[in-house]
């Protein structure tokens, strides 16, 4: 592997600032991208979903924890595995503290085919305390295209999926899948996803995980 070239500080700046100048068009284009998302349609989830968690049996409404937004990560841990994948172990290594997100009236989840029994081991191990359900009674992974068949076997997919709620309506508004996932493990590239967006309460201020009021 081969090393950036050595240069004077004023070669460095000039190089740097021609590449500020893309970087700052990319960022543009990423903002605008993020608008038309915003702007796509949503419909409603019709099927009663039931899942499994912490807590016993729960529905995809009560995944949303009375919050009007709710991000799903598919995390990739199939019935018959002992452990989940380590790409979205990685993944989810990365989302940090949720107060960030349920300040911005945003819930998150993450949601695997694996029986619960499984998932409980496997999340104390990996030390997390986000949220995490079964669907192994339900058709959700396969609904949401994170279970999909291929030559005659269900294979898994890492995603995320957006949902918006309306009182007891529930509507899907985004999903992403596979390589889609890169560099959305930070807040604002996971609200970034949603219909609202990174401002659905009215104020942007980030503040320390523990000095927000519920």
């Amino acid at each position: 592997m081969s090393l950036p070239e050595i240069v004077s500080r004023e070669q460095w700046r000039a190089a740097r600032e021609e590449l500020l100048c893309k970087e700052e068009a990319v960022s543009r284009a990423r903002d605008m991208l993020s608008a038309e998302r915003r702007r796509l349609p949503m419909v409603e989830v019709d099927p009663e979903y039931v899942f499994e968690g912490g807590d016993g049996k729960a529905t995809l409404l009560d995944l949303f924890e009375g919050r009007a937004q709710l991000v799903v990560h598919h995390f990739m841990f199939a019935p018959d595995w002992e452990a989940g994948c380590p790409c979205c172990a990685s993944f989810l290594d990365q989302v940090g503290h949720l107060a960030h997100l349920r300040a911005r009236n945003t819930s998150f989840a993450a949601v695997s085919r694996a029986p619960f029994t499984r998932l409980l081991p496997f999340k104390a191990r990996m030390g997390w305390a986000v949220p995490w359900y079964s669907s192994c009674h339900s058709d959700f992974n396969r609904d949401f295209e994170a279970t999909v068949e291929r030559g005659g076997e269900l294979v898994e997919r890492p995603g995320i999926s957006c949902f918006l709620r309306e009182r007891d309506q529930v509507f899907h508004t985004y999903s992403v899948h596979d390589d889609g996932l890169d560099g959305l493990g930070v807040t604002t590239g996971l609200l970034d996803l949603t219909a609202l967006g990174r401002n659905p309460t009215g104020s942007d201020r980030l503040r320390y995980h523990d000095a927000y009021e519920e």
